[in-house]
């Protein structure tokens, strides 16, 4: 009887060790339901049904916390396509290039407007 009790014990001291050690190094923000200061109240004052609280309730969820898996190369899959060709430097995308030119004239079409205005509305006020 007594070493039933003494196993139960240990089974306890483990899930509140394990508990109390995964929400203090558990990220504030990431903490569900409750704050953490009284995720760590509840699992310190009510052992095992804090604990249990806090694995079902508290504990944070998705793959934040799981391990990669072996074939993560770390590049999203919409990136990951074959035959995609994309210009690596600015001055190998024609597009790119198109594109500054024509803002390139369109700038200096709109200075010389601007200089010409600006030159009529000065000979004007000229007696």
């Amino acid at each position: 009887m007594l070493y039933g009790g003494g196993a139960l014990f240990v089974v306890e001291l483990c899930l509140v060790v394990y508990c109390v050690l995964n929400i203090i190094t558990t990220p504030d923000a990431d903490v569900r339901n409750l704050p953490k200061l009284l995720w760590l109240v509840l699992v310190l004052f009510f052992p095992i049904v804090g604990g249990v609280a806090w694995l079902v309730a508290g504990r944070p969820q998705g793959p934040a916390r799981s391990l990669p898996y072996k074939g993560n190369t770390g590049i999203p899959p919409e990136y990951d396509r074959p035959g995609r060709a994309t210009a690596y430097r600015p001055d190998d995308d024609e597009a790119f290039l198109r594109g500054l030119r024509e803002r390139a004239e369109q700038q200096r079409r709109a200075a010389e407007e601007q200089r010409r205005r600006q030159d009529e509305a000065g000979s004007s006020d000229a007696p």
